[in-house]
């Protein structure tokens, strides 16, 4: 019974879940995703969005939104300055406040993305992944998820990958529900924002073990 219940939870009533608690989410913060926007477009120039392709469910790919918070600084050659030089002390305050995440709630109301779900990674990673960490992509991807709230970047690959197989294998209402409270603590004291060795989250290689 519990098992069935959780079905239709999982076809049915979280995707309008989604739909109300992002909607809701749009409009309760229009005025805070406003000056963000004018702040970024005047700290950080234009576009004020990032924009980048991911994999969602069933690795289909779909453009994902965020605040930018880097610059586009060029050494001599042309080529982009380093992620640490780029993301400025805006920047890094917008990613410590997740409120460069923001616009991702337009993605969940168009049915891109979840509010719950495993982040949604690059596209290059597909071939990367073993069969245990491709089954990340049978949900939707989320604005945040168990990786998130236990750990976020501070976490190995092998981690984050093991958290989101286990969403994926127990999605249910309490636990979403779990996530988003967890999530907004999280958020609150800024805590697992940066990994101890870099200014954003270090590239993902592989399985060198090939486990």
């Amino acid at each position: 019974m519990q098992g069935s219940s959780n079905g239709i939870y999982k076809k049915y009533i979280k995707r309008l879940l989604d739909i109300t608690l992002s909607l809701t989410a749009i409009i309760f913060l229009s005025f805070l995703i406003l000056i963000i926007a004018l702040f970024v477009r005047l700290k950080l120039g234009s576009p004020v969005l990032f924009k980048q392709k991911r994999p969602g469910m069933n690795e289909k790919v779909f453009l994902m939104y965020k605040f930018r918070t880097m610059t586009d600084e060029r050494g001599q050659d042309g080529k982009l300055l380093s992620d640490d030089i780029r993301l400025t002390k805006f920047g890094k305050f917008l990613r410590s406040t997740s409120l460069d995440e923001l616009p991702e709630l337009f993605n969940i109301l168009k049915g891109d993305m979840s509010l719950v779900g495993p982040r949604p990674l690059l596209v290059q990673y597909l071939p990367l992944y073993n069969e245990h960490q491709k089954r990340r992509h049978e949900v939707r991807p989320g604005l945040s998820g168990l990786a998130q709230v236990n750990g976020r970047n501070t976490l190995s690959w092998k981690d984050k990958f093991d958290l989101d197989v286990k969403y994926v294998e127990n999605v249910n209402f309490i636990l979403d529900i779990k996530v988003i409270f967890l999530t907004i603590k999280k958020v609150f004291i800024r805590e697992g924002i940066n990994s101890e060795t870099a200014a954003t989250v270090e590239a993902f290689e592989g399985n060198k073990d090939n486990s």
